[in-house]
């Protein structure tokens, strides 16, 4: 039996950078997760430890808080492709490089040009990959929770001896949505195509009178595609964040829908992809990113 050495790569995880700038009295903050992974001629350093084509993980960490200081971030599809292209480019031994970020937004506070207020959980983000000359860009969000308090139904599923749940024309449907999409062609305007799929997921879960979690994100799946040429594919990640109507009967009381126990655990979870039966081939799109 012979023993070979397997896809690999390597890079550093979740650098933390907080870049200021500062525009006389106003100031603006970058604040950002983000993670690198290099591929290419690696096998010496795993099979006899010989370190000479590896670029160090704090290397590259320096190498983002560099990059911050040199030039503004801007959008965050730029700088990851600026980074993937330098670590392609300076280092013979590396054929591939994947640099994720994620934008961790902040409201600048009303009256004052240099204090914020953190926006909640949810993160832009952005996961780019680089292999010689070719270049993908997947972007998304992570942690945009959302609720509807009606249009929603869940019914006719199938009932064995352990079925315990009961059908519904009527419940709170809320779940925290994680979307990537995978764009294609050229001079994409990135902040302006990211706040109008933000839009489009929003309408298409808010208008679509739901039977099933799953058909709530087909339509915000379709939704974009249909309104964003630039976009090939969108993946969808949707926990079911259950709400159980309690009962209030040993209190006297009735409840019609209206008080509800928010359980975090377990939950359904739902993922799946919606694509143009036309999209360009993802190629190494989605390598080392979640497949939904």
């Amino acid at each position: 039996m012979g023993v070979v050495l397997g896809p690999n790569q390597y890079g550093k995880a979740e650098i933390r950078l907080v870049a200021v700038r500062r525009d006389g009295d106003t100031h603006t903050v970058d604040d950002l997760t983000v993670g690198t992974a290099l591929w290419g001629d690696l096998a010496d350093t795993h099979l006899t430890g010989d370190n000479a084509k590896v670029l160090a993980t704090d290397t590259q960490k320096n190498t983002v808080f560099a990059f911050a200081k040199q030039a503004p971030v801007g959008e965050i599809e730029d700088f990851a492709l600026r980074l993937a292209r330098h670590f392609t480019s300076t280092q013979e031994a590396i054929t591939g490089a994947r640099v994720a970020v994620d934008r961790h937004s902040w409201t600048r506070i009303e009256g004052n040009g240099h204090s914020f207020t953190r926006a909640g959980d949810e993160k832009r983000t952005t996961a780019v990959t680089v292999e010689g000359s070719r270049a993908w860009v997947v972007s998304g969000l992570r942690d945009l929770v959302v609720l509807k308090t009606a249009g929603s139904e869940f019914h006719g599923f199938p009932r064995d001896r352990y079925t315990t749940l009961a059908e519904t024309t009527d419940r709170v449907l809320a779940t925290s949505v994680t979307a990537w999409w995978r764009y294609q062609g050229r001079g994409i305007e990135w902040g302006e195509s990211f706040r109008r799929v933000r839009e489009i997921l929003l309408r298409a879960f808010a208008v679509k009178h739901s039977l099933s979690l799953q058909q709530t994100l087909y339509a915000m799946g379709e939704a974009v595609l249909l309104e964003r040429p630039e976009v090939a594919e969108v993946r969808l990640s949707m926990p079911n964040r259950h709400h159980f109507e309690v009962d209030l009967s040993p209190f006297g009381l009735s409840n019609d829908n209206e008080v509800f126990h928010a359980a975090d655990r377990p939950y359904g979870l739902i993922e799946g992809s919606v694509l143009r039966d036309d999209a360009e081939d993802a190629g190494s799109a989605w390598r080392a990113l979640p497949t939904h």
